[in-house]
């Protein structure tokens, strides 16, 4: 999965923000946290929910379980305003 291309991701100090490019259904923009924030990073690139996880394990202290459940959400809510391809 990757991020869809109608959308541009801008680095804000300590927050990601996504932006629709007006070539979606969705019109607006997300602001994310830290954590958000990385997982919307990773998706720039072709990647997993497992890759992320693994990344996120290097980057972060915490369980994995916790991890898990942070990217599925993540991944799920940007699935939903179609920022998400594959």
């Amino acid at each position: 999965m990757i991020l869809n291309k109608a959308f541009l991701t801008h680095d804000d100090g300590d927050q990601k923000i996504l932006v629709s490019t007006g070539e979606s259904n969705f019109s607006g923009l997300v602001r994310s946290n830290k954590t958000a924030g990385f997982i919307i990073g990773c998706l720039e690139n072709e990647t997993t929910e497992a890759e992320i996880v693994s990344k996120m394990q290097q980057k972060f202290d915490g369980p994995k379980e916790a991890m898990e459940r942070d990217v599925k959400k993540i991944i799920d809510q940007l699935r939903q305003i179609g920022a998400i391809d594959g």
